[in-house]
Formats: C-alpha cells, structure tokens, sequence
C-alpha cells in the first residue's frame, strides 16, 4: 500500500487555516467568556471569516465547543498516557488518566460541563461529536491497558471496569453541585468512588 506524499493543494491548505482560525477564534472567546454569552458572529469576526462559512465547520455553537473542547481533550490525553505508563498499581494508574482530562474539563467550569452535556446529547452523526466519542472511547481504552498491566484483568473484565469509571468521572465533572469545587477535590472525589470498585 502507498502512502500519498503530495503537498496539500491551496483549497486544502485553506480549508485548514480556516479551521485553525476558527477554533483559535471560539477558543479564545469561550475562555473569556464562557459558551453562553459567546456569538457566532463574533466568532466569525475573531476569525475574520464570514457567518456562512463559519456554519460550514461547525453548524452550532455546541459544535463550535465540541470543536475547541476536543482539541484540548486529545492532548489531556497524550499527558495520561504518559502518566499511565509509569504507575505501579491499578488506582494510580487510572488516576494518572482521568486527572488531566478532569484538568482540561475544568479550565472553564461551564465550557466542561456544557461540553460533557454536548457528549451525551449531541448528534452522534455530527463530526466533532463523532470525534468526542471517540476521544472518551481512548480514555476508556487507556484504563482497559492500566488495568491489564498492572492487575493481570482479562479484556472484557477491565473494559467493564473502564466503563464504571468513565462514568464517575463524567458524572463528577459534570454534577452541579459539584460546580465549585477544585480540580483536586474532584479527582478526590472520584478516588473515593474508585477505590470502592478497583482491585486493592
């Protein structure tokens, strides 16, 4: 099989500096701002594009967050996976994963939680939702590979677990009440749960 090496045409080439504007532009302002009192129209102004061509990458402004939330969960979880590798017991080792996905959902409280809405609820079909399945599917995986490394779990034994523990922690992250509380009393917080399920 071969690989095309072609540089990328000019369409192509713009098509990716678009998309880079745009999601720099929506990150920006849903940092400063929060989702809810962001336009797309100045998101479409930041990124000097027009609202047409905006709603060409990103029909919603819950794609538009999906869009920037998924950038930063995918290297949330280049640092997990690093941490992973070096834990030497179960609890560690699953810790090691959720604690910079915890920290990226955090970084705006109300961005994370209406992101973690926008996973559940969202369009299965759309791209950037598509795409955040698939990032929860990998955090999912990285847990299974803990967990049969360093407890000997069979496949389908630690992809249960995996599971459990993917729904503490976006049930943490993502309860009200839990709104105000600090990256560490929520990673705390799913410790206490966790330690309930995993092997001691």
């Amino acid at each position: 099989m071969t690989v095309d090496t072609r540089p990328l045409g000019r369409r192509e080439r713009n098509k990716l500096d678009k998309l880079a504007r745009i999601t720099s532009a929506a990150g920006e302002l849903f940092a400063e701002r929060g989702v809810d009192d962001v336009t797309t129209q100045e998101i479409a102004d930041r990124a000097d594009i027009g609202t047409g061509t905006l709603f060409l990458y990103a029909k919603t402004k819950g794609e538009l967050l999906l869009l920037v939330q998924n950038s930063m969960y995918a290297e949330a979880l280049e640092r997990s996976r690093a941490a992973a590798a070096e834990a030497e017991a179960a609890h560690d080792g699953v810790l090691a994963v959720i604690r910079p996905v915890v920290e990226c959902n955090r970084k705006q409280i109300d961005n994370g939680r209406t992101y973690l809405r926008e996973i559940v609820f969202g369009d299965p079909e759309e791209p950037h939702h598509r795409e955040a399945l698939g990032l929860t599917g990998q955090t999912e995986q990285l847990v299974v590979e803990v967990l049969a490394r360093v407890e000997g779990l069979s496949a389908d034994r630690a992809a249960a677990l995996a599971r459990v523990v993917s729904a503490v922690m976006f049930l943490t992250m993502s309860a009200t009440v839990n709104a105000e509380k600090s990256i560490d009393e929520i990673v705390d917080e799913i410790a206490a749960q966790l330690r309930a399920i995993l092997p001691a």
